[in-house]
């Protein structure tokens, strides 16, 4: 089975603002296992969506990816407020824009890389502040004149509908916008308003059931399907931590979570839509990414 991991960081470092040094991950060994794991269950293709500010390192991880035998989608963007350099402050909302711009056209800083979308750019549990809003009108400017894809990250799953609300204002198109961690939200009429308004949905936490078990998201998922909306979700793990990468291990979703999908009836069809077509469609990989540049 062909699968594209849409919400993963191969390096990060959140420990600073978490006060707790298992938030940097950064063990080669541990990740390029894993990463070869995957590799050999059918994952072909990685969506990193580290930003700017949280430990991102586009020239590493294109190249564990690359050892690893996986392709590689590197982001652009700024985090939430607790993790954003101080330049998120300094810089106006059309320096950010440029900068995200310049990181999709030219690279990002001296790597050579190019970014392949703009993420993953986040607001807080029940609020958006006002530097995470210039964050974001930021991000639509860019979208509006690159079409690069956007991926948001929503804290536990709130503010799904203001973040649609605020990129749509500024022009951004849905179609190719993932609001990432929904599945943490645990509220099917929810995840329902937020498919009707056009936007793809991440149930990209599979496997962390101290949040949400995993035997629900089975339940969510069979349910948005059965409703017709296979189109618009994609899945991940969003491992950020090197405790949950020896836990879990980077393969979990394809050995564990996807046999508990098939357990449940799950159609083959849904299964190739959410792991394969959508996140190929959304992130325009089927196009061969970054038509932008």
């Amino acid at each position: 089975m062909r699968a594209v991991y849409a919400h993963e960081h191969i390096t990060i470092d959140l420990s600073g603002p978490k006060n707790d040094e298992d938030c940097r991950l950064d063990e080669r060994t541990l990740v390029f296992n894993g990463l070869r794991a995957m590799r050999s269950r059918g994952v072909e293709i990685i969506i990193d969506q580290t930003a700017r500010g949280m430990g991102r390192n586009p020239s590493y991880t294109q190249a564990v990816c690359d050892e690893a035998g996986i392709s590689v989608l590197h982001a652009t963007g700024f985090y939430k407020e607790s993790f954003l350099p101080g330049e998120c402050y300094t810089l106006s909302e059309s320096a950010i824009s440029r900068l995200f711009i310049s990181e999709l056209r030219e690279g990002i800083e001296s790597s050579g890389i190019t970014a392949g979308l703009i993420g993953e750019i986040g607001t807080g549990h029940k609020q958006i502040s006002p530097v995470e809003e210039k964050i974001f009108r930021a991000a639509a400017a860019a979208h509006f004149e690159t079409g690069a894809p956007i991926c948001t990250h929503t804290t536990l799953g709130t503010m799904g509908m203001e973040q649609v609300e605020l990129l749509s204002a500024h022009g951004a198109g849905l179609a190719h916008v993932v609001l990432s961690h929904i599945d943490l939200s645990g509220d099917t009429d929810y995840m329902l308003r937020l498919l009707d308004t056009g936007v793809n949905i991440g149930f990209d936490t599979i496997g962390k059931n101290n949040y949400q078990p995993d035997e629900q998201r089975v339940l969510w998922l069979m349910e948005l399907c059965k409703r017709g909306y296979e189109n618009q979700i994609v899945l991940s793990m969003d491992l950020t931590r090197k405790s949950a990468c020896r836990q879990l291990g980077y393969d979990y979703l394809m050995v564990s979570f996807i046999p508990k999908l098939i357990q449940a009836g799950f159609r083959q069809a849904w299964l190739n839509a959410l792991l394969w077509e959508n996140p190929r469609r959304i992130y325009r990989l089927d196009t061969g990414g970054n038509s932008w540049t």
